[in-house]
């Protein structure tokens, strides 16, 4: 694979593949747009009816692109070096799987991390359909002992 930028006719980062030519896939494009902090760019990826949802946050599904453009207005305006590193994908049809490392700055300077998986479904160059895996960094540096313990509280040692 060969990244290569034509400038002149396309301004966007092309790959080689066997000899042709292709369009960066959906999840090149959403990155290059967060990366860009453009809110509308990003908003145009998506169809007006996009159904997000987030499967360990229920209360966080949302439809429209309207609200895709409002939550990413307000985290460019919350993490203003808001960068975005698309660490892995895979394509399956019109399914996009991508492993995502978000980071930067709060306004406050605090520290910002998310790192997680996200699943587009596309159909005719849009983004119709999303299950959002991103979760906070833990920083708090606990071993897996002790998130063994808190996450599936298993009786002390020897008392079984």
């Amino acid at each position: 694979m060969l990244a290569v930028t034509d400038s002149e006719r396309n301004p966007r980062p092309r790959r080689l593949i066997r000899g042709w030519w292709t369009i960066p896939t959906m999840l090149e494009r959403l990155r290059d747009a967060q990366n860009a902090h453009d809110a509308g760019s990003m908003a145009a990826l998506f169809a007006e009816d996009y159904a997000s949802s987030q499967p360990l946050h229920a209360g966080r599904a949302f439809v429209g692109r309207a609200q895709v453009l409002e939550n990413w207005t307000a985290v460019f305006e919350g993490v203003p070096d808001f960068a975005s590193e698309l660490v892995s994908y895979s394509i399956d049809g019109n399914t996009e799987w991508g492993e995502w490392y978000w980071h930067g700055r709060h306004l406050d300077g605090s520290a910002f991390a998310m790192r997680g998986v996200t699943i587009f479904v596309v159909r005719n160059a849009l983004i119709i359909e999303a299950r959002l895996y991103m979760e906070p960094v833990d920083t708090a540096n606990g071993d897996i002992e002790a998130a063994v313990q808190e996450l599936y509280k298993p009786p002390p040692a020897g008392t079984s």
